[in-house]
């Protein structure tokens, strides 16, 4: 199922141009999507006000890459509701319909590759296998969420990643960028992870239920879920930070889980809206890294995390920053990594120059 929220922003006044801006402070305990009203109904208001409006079809994910845009989202709202009180002294408005989802394979990437979807956020290494597989067809709008992986323990056995081997590890996001770094990391230290560590991989909220509890003593999950189960059961601790491991081990680049997209033949015909867009979702998560209670509000209201409480304390692990421009290629040495582990992890080669979208 897919949620619908309709709502409308500011965007041909706005001329904030595609500066890099990165805010550190963001996977997933997270809420399947949920059906709105029919998108005709909400044109209506716009229409007696005889207000210009475009309508921009957004992909969003439950958990950290999609707690960046709660704010833009309120925003939106509120300029939709001037419009719909006869105040809104603007000009030309954005409609955001927004798809919000738990699982990008399902919920995100048919609709984005079949034109349903405009713009979408999705894991990295993902958006790099979509460019393959479309020759071209995506390009990178903004690098959004950095590492939140973390590896739990009820107990305190586990202290490196060495410390894996020989144990049982359940662990969520097989066939994305959770797998093909944590076996990079193993790897790194030592470890062969199809023969020194038993990994299990589960649904992110089977694993979670199962770890808050205590079910098993031994998890990765990423932020906000692995917060949930410390929230749940105080004998868990945080026992390995990957995003640490990965500076440890050497490896080159930025560890950068998740990213903004955007239909190549969509920025072609509406690339006048593109600085607009980025600019309000650039302040959505400064404000989110700045004010984490009120945004936490928000992302709970749009359905983004079940519960504040849990969005509140995962927004400071949550590593989330808008990274736009020519600085978005700093991710290539990242790809790198991952095609040396696994070509297949990001669709067979690392993206060329104009996966990366630079007016």
């Amino acid at each position: 199922m897919t949620r619908k929220l309709l709502a409308l922003t500011l965007s041909l006044a706005l001329t904030a141009g595609l500066a890099a801006c990165s805010t550190q402070a963001p996977a997933e305990d997270s809420a399947p999507p949920e059906s709105t009203a029919p998108a005709a109904e909400t044109q209506t208001p716009a229409a007696e006000t005889a207000v210009p409006y475009q309508t921009v079809h957004l992909g969003l994910l439950s958990g950290p890459t999609g707690m960046g845009a709660a704010k833009m989202l309120a925003d939106n709202d509120e300029a939709y509701a001037q419009v719909e009180a006869g105040t809104y002294e603007g000009g030309t408005l954005l409609r955001y319909e927004v798809t919000l989802g738990s699982d990008p394979a399902n919920d995100i990437v048919p609709r984005l590759t079949n034109g349903e979807l405009d713009i979408a956020a999705i894991p990295t290494n993902l958006a790099a296998t979509l460019y393959n597989r479309t020759d071209g067809g995506i390009k990178l709008l903004a690098l959004n969420t950095l590492g939140v992986l973390h590896i739990l323990e009820n107990g305190d056995t586990v202290n490196s990643l060495a410390d894996l081997e020989g144990r049982t590890l359940y662990a969520t996001g097989q066939g994305s960028n959770p797998e093909y770094v944590l076996n990079y990391l193993l790897e790194a230290n030592g470890l062969d992870p199809a023969a020194d560590v038993d990994i299990q991989w589960l649904a992110s909220e089977e694993l979670t239920a199962r770890m808050a509890s205590g079910d098993i003593d031994l998890c990765m999950l990423p932020v906000p879920a692995a917060t949930t189960v410390m929230m749940q059961n105080s004998d868990v601790r945080d026992a390995i930070d990957l995003n640490d491991a990965w500076t440890e081990s050497g490896a080159q680049g930025t560890f950068t889980m998740g990213c903004l997209v955007a239909r190549t033949e969509w920025l072609e015909d509406n690339s006048e809206l593109v600085p607009g867009i980025l600019a309000e979702y650039a302040a959505s998560i400064d404000y989110a890294n700045s004010n984490p209670e009120e945004a936490a509000a928000l992302i709970e209201q749009y359905g983004i995390v079940p519960k504040a409480a849990v969005a509140q304390a995962a927004i400071p692990q949550a590593n989330m920053v808008c990274v736009t421009g020519e600085d978005m290629k700093g991710i290539a040495d990242y790809y790198q990594v991952l095609f040396d582990a696994d070509p297949t992890s990001i669709g067979g080669a690392i993206p060329g120059e104009d996966f990366y979208y630079i007016p």
